[in-house]
């Protein structure tokens, strides 16, 4: 049975995700891909990117809805309200072991102001893992299982086991911001 009209399961993974977390002790974090629908702190934010914690303590009036994550946290000491539409929401994961689920990029609707918003979403190319057959395209994979990721926290990115050269240092970087409660 195909159901045309049913909606979008990434919010109820990602409140899913969310309850995981929480219930066993990790701090939840989610990866957000930014153009000028979301409403984040600008200079926090890296390659159209952020990572943001939206874990108990670091948040107040958090709202995991269908449409969009809504919640005031604090950045360097001032209170901003953030609003996040589901559909940029790139992963969800525990801050502590990397454990979580990355979604694909959905296209944006022309004019949404992205740059990327006519072009769909580019399928990520990924080392196959031992027994699985090749013949199987990008396309066919919604996610894959990815092992611990210990420095996950460390880069504020989703980080995939690579079975050829390991990548080059990294220049240091400043470190990262992190969210208080507002109470």
């Amino acid at each position: 049975m195909n159901a045309p009209n049913a909606t979008s399961t990434r919010p109820y993974l990602i409140r899913a995700l969310y309850e995981w977390c929480t219930d066993n002790g990790f701090t939840p974090y989610v990866a957000v891909s930014v153009d000028n629908t979301v409403q984040v702190p600008r200079e926090y934010v890296k390659d159209n990117e952020i990572v943001l914690n939206i874990g108990f303590d670091a948040t107040s009036s958090l709202t995991l809805g269908n449409e969009f994550i809504e919640f005031k946290a604090r950045f360097g000491g001032a209170a901003r309200e953030i609003l996040v539409p589901i559909s940029h929401v790139i992963a969800i994961y525990a801050r502590e072991n990397g454990q979580g689920m990355a979604f694909p990029l959905e296209t944006m609707p022309a004019g949404s102001g992205d740059s990327r918003a006519s072009q769909p979403a580019a399928p990520v190319q990924e080392a196959l893992p031992a027994g699985q057959s090749s013949s199987e395209t990008p396309d066919s994979k919604i996610m894959q299982l990815v092992e611990n990721v210990p420095d996950t926290h460390a880069t504020g990115k989703v980080r995939h086991k690579k079975t050829d050269a390991p990548e080059p240092p990294r220049p240091p970087t400043r470190p990262r911001p992190s969210l208080k409660r507002v109470k």
